[in-house]
C-alpha cells in the first residue's frame, strides 16, 4: 500500500517530521485502532485519528446523541440529534478525510462481545465514562495482547495512561496492569456521574486530543510513552503531574500465580 499524491499533499506536515515521515505516514495508513466510545473523550480522538490518517477506526457506542451532548461531544452536530453516535461519527470523518474508513459497532461493551471486538484492531483506546466498562476493555485487551490507551475525566480534572501488561519492562519484571495501578473498581453510588458532577466541555477536548497523540506515538514507536506511567491533569491549577506506577504481584492477571491467559 502506497500514499496517494493527494495523501502525500493532506500528510505534508507529518511527512516532514523526522519521527513521522513517509514511512510513518504509511504505518498510519495501515493501522486498525479500536476507539471505545463517541462521547466527550471519543469525539476529538476520532478527530484527530482521521485528520492524522489512521486507515481504519472502529467506534463502538450503542448511544444515540442528544442535545446535553454537545457541549463537549464535537463530533456530533445539532442535526445529529436523535442519532446514533457511530453514525454520526461515521459521516464526520467522512467530510474529514476521505482515505478513512469507519467501522461501526452499535454495541454495548459486554464480556460476552469485547474480546471478539478487541481482537480484530492492532491497539485499542478507551474513553468510555464508567469503570465497568474500563475493567472489561483492560482485561480483554490483557487476554489479546493488544495496547491499550485508557483515560477518564472528572468535572475539572482527568488521568490518562498506557497498558502493555503483556509484555516485560526494562527490569525484566512484567508491565503493569489496570488492575495493577486500580485493583477494584469504587463502590457503586461513591463516584459521581457525568450527568451528576458536571464535566468542563473544553477539557474533555484535550485529553481526548491527547489520547489521539498517545495512539499515535504507539502507531509509529518514537518518543517515551505512558506505560508504566499515569498522567494526572488538573484544568482549575493548569498543572500537569505524571506518576509512576509498577507491576503488582499481587493482580489478578499476570500476577504470582501468573494467569493462564483465560
Amino acid at each position: 500500500m502506497t500514499l496517494q499524491p493527494d495523501e502525500i499533499e493532506r500528510y505534508a506536515r507529518h511527512i516532514v517530521l523526522r519521527d513521522v515521515g513517509g514511512p510513518g505516514q504509511l504505518k498510519l495508513k495501515n493501522a486498525r485502532v479500536l476507539v471505545i466510545g463517541a462521547g466527550g473523550l471519543g469525539a476529538p480522538l476520532v478527530q484527530y485519528l482521521a485528520a492524522a490518517g489512521v486507515g481504519a477506526i472502529g467506534v463502538v457506542d450503542d448511544d444515540v446523541v442528544s442535545l446535553s451532548n454537545l457541549q463537549r461531544q464535537v463530533l456530533h452536530g445539532q442535526s445529529d440529534i436523535g442519532r446514533l453516535k457511530v453514525d454520526s461519527a461515521a459521516d464526520a470523518v467522512a467530510r474529514l478525510n476521505p482515505h478513512v474508513r469507519i467501522e461501526r459497532h452499535g454495541v454495548r461493551v459486554t464480556v460476552d462481545n469485547v474480546r471478539t471486538l478487541v481482537r480484530d484492531y492492532e491497539i485499542v483506546a478507551d474513553g468510555s465514562d464508567n469503570f465497568a466498562t474500563r475493567y472489561i476493555v483492560s482485561d480483554a485487551c490483557f487476554y489479546e495482547r493488544r495496547p491499550l490507551v485508557t483515560a477518564a475525566v472528572g468535572p475539572f480534572d482527568a488521568s490518562l495512561t498506557t497498558l502493555r501488561p503483556f509484555e516485560k519492562s526494562s527490569n525484566g519484571a512484567p508491565n503493569p496492569t489496570y488492575r495493577c495501578l486500580f485493583p477494584e473498581p469504587p463502590a457503586a453510588g461513591t463516584v459521581p456521574t457525568c450527568e451528576e458532577a458536571g464535566v468542563l466541555g473544553a477539557l474533555t477536548g484535550i485529553v481526548g486530543s491527547m489520547m489521539a497523540l498517545e495512539v499515535i506515538r504507539e502507531i509509529l514507536g518514537f518518543g517515551e510513552g505512558l506505560v508504566g506511567r499515569l498522567l494526572l491533569f488538573d484544568a482549575r491549577a493548569m498543572r500537569f503531574e505524571t506518576f509512576a506506577y509498577a507491576w503488582d504481584e499481587d493482580n489478578i492477571l499476570n500476577g504470582m500465580p501468573a494467569s493462564d491467559g483465560e
